[in-house]
Parts: C-alpha cells; sequence; structure tokens
C-alpha cells in the first residue's frame, strides 16, 4: 500500500467508527473503542480480500469492499459484546 492508500484507509476506518458513536452515542471511551475497531476491522478486512484475492470494490491499492466489510464486522461485534450503561432510577 501506498502512503496515500494507508492514509485514506484511515479516513474511512475513522469515520466509519465516528458514525457509529454519532448514532449510538456514548463516552469518549466508546468512542476510543469504535475507532480502534473500525481501524483493526478495516485493515484486516483489507488485508483478508488481498490474501483471498477477493476484489471486491477495489480503489487503487485498497480493497475498499472487504475493509468496509470487515471494519462494520468488528464494529458490529464490539458493540454487541460492550458492556451497556445501566442507570440508576
Amino acid at each position: 500500500m501506498t502512503f496515500p492508500a494507508i492514509v485514506f484507509s484511515f479516513f474511512i476506518a475513522t469515520l466509519l467508527g465516528s458514525l457509529l458513536h454519532i448514532w449510538r452515542g456514548g463516552s469518549l471511551v466508546r468512542l476510543l473503542l469504535y475507532l480502534s475497531l473500525s481501524l483493526i476491522g478495516f485493515f484486516g478486512g483489507n488485508f483478508l480480500g488481498e490474501a483471498l484475492s477477493i476484489g471486491f470494490i477495489k480503489v487503487g491499492t485498497i480493497n475498499l469492499g472487504m475493509g468496509i466489510l470487515g471494519s462494520l464486522a468488528l464494529l458490529g461485534l464490539g458493540y454487541w459484546l460492550s458492556p451497556e450503561n445501566i442507570s440508576q432510577s
């Protein structure tokens, strides 16, 4: 991957994590969790797509489709497994 491709990948992954945080809300810790899970998922999905030769929505050297799918999968798993805030009544 070239440097511009890495920067663009960081932008897309950060955008996905931020959108989930805007949609579902939460604290700063939850935002950092979403951003890190999104980055790991995006680069993991990109690597998996390259390793398995799956060219789903390729943009230059980035396997954007698999990166987004990996990011969404890890974000969904992280959201599902993260502890919910329990409000006291």
